[in-house]
């Protein structure tokens, strides 16, 4: 492959990916508002378009033609750049996450020059640190949190920018801890590595030793980093009015909305490919064929689709916690627990080797 063709393919495929990663996020609302609407027996949305479909579209409308009110009192520099830090490092995570095996494209002629064979991973960029990256890259959000709770010059504000950076700091710890087991016992940092290290069904949560409760203990930081329900202390509408964003509108509020769900399909991702099994499914196509490219995709998106009604299941079963409780929850119950685990898990592979 010529550096050309591997750069128009790079290109090709961020836009897709791209695409794809907003029309999620969008229509994850729409999601949310379906299913909790029939988890309080009301309709949801059901006027713009088939089954509220269209909603998304009128949302985003919406948002590009509101009023944009910037208060007078904020330090305007960083209250600009807080939701495009955002939004930035939400969606940047995606590039390393695989969605498959790999695309193969026989060779074709176009014009009297032939291109290909072309064989390119579903995923951006494969990367040998993978994990490390996108543990990195959505660590960054919280100086798009904290700053927008600073520069916003507001007390309701300001709380919800230092709730959320403890929040996040405080069980980032836990969430990393939670992930070793699973490196430990893949061997290797690359997500594609550790997706076919679960072949033949052998996903991480049933298979590593402990692995369920390494799930859960992922699953649980990572509602906390993404500010949801239970965990939904920063915003805390009925206290902080809307937390963080309370004096942000029109297209700066979207992108924190957009920088939100981007986390949760990133979650959402990063627990199919660790714990369960990623893009492998029972059921394949034939060698060569359409199918056998395309059910991976399909088993993969089946898989995020469930973790993405999880979330929503949750925010509308659970109360919210007290400040209190949600920290000492933090650093008593799931940090030793995300310890142990750690070290039954390198005592179990080492008493293997």
């Amino acid at each position: 492959m010529t550096i050309t063709t591997y750069i128009i393919i790079s290109i090709i495929k961020s836009l897709a990916v791209i695409f794809v990663l907003l029309t999620a996020v969008a229509y994850s609302v729409w999601l949310e508002r379906k299913v909790s609407a029939h988890i309080q027996n009301r309709w949801g949305p059901t006027r713009v378009g088939p089954f509220g479909l269209l909603q998304p579209l009128a949302d985003g409308v919406k948002f590009i033609f509101k009023e944009d009110l910037t208060p007078p009192y904020v330090y305007k520099p960083l209250y600009i750049a807080a939701p495009v830090i955002s939004v930035v490092f939400a969606i940047t995570s995606i590039a390393v996450v695989p969605f498959g095996n790999s695309l193969d494209i026989r060779a074709f002629h176009v014009g009297g020059l032939t291109i290909g064979p072309i064989s390119t991973p579903f995923q951006i960029t494969d990367l040998n640190i993978g994990v490390l990256v996108i543990l990195g890259i959505t660590s960054m959000g919280v100086y798009g949190v904290a700053l927008a709770g600073w520069s916003s010059n507001s007390k309701y504000s300001l709380l919800g920018g230092l709730r959320a950076s403890a929040q996040m700091v405080s069980y980032e710890v836990s969430l990393g801890l939670s992930l070793i087991p699973v490196l430990i016992w893949a061997g290797s940092f690359s997500l594609r590595d550790i997706v076919l290290s679960q072949r033949h069904m052998h996903w991480n949560v049933f298979y590593l030793p402990f692995g369920t409760l390494a799930f859960f203990l992922y699953l649980i930081s990572a509602y906390a980093e993404t500010n949801r329900t239970p965990f939904d202390l920063p915003e805390a509408e009925s206290e902080l009015v809307a937390g963080y964003h309370t004096e942000y509108s029109a297209m700066k509020f979207a992108m924190f909305f957009m920088a939100e769900y981007a986390n949760m399909v990133t979650v959402a991702c990063l627990a199919t490919l660790l714990f369960f099994g990623g893009w492998l499914g029972p059921v394949w196509g034939s060698d060569g064929s359409l199918l056998n490219m395309a059910m991976p995709v399909i088993w993969f998106c089946l898989k995020v689709f469930f973790f993405m009604f999880l979330y929503v299941w949750v925010r509308w079963t659970l109360p919210r916690f007290r400040y209190d409780q949600l920290m000492a929850f933090g650093w008593k119950v799931l940090l030793p627990l995300s310890i142990a685990n750690l070290v039954v898990t390198a005592l179990w592979v080492a008493a293997r080797a």
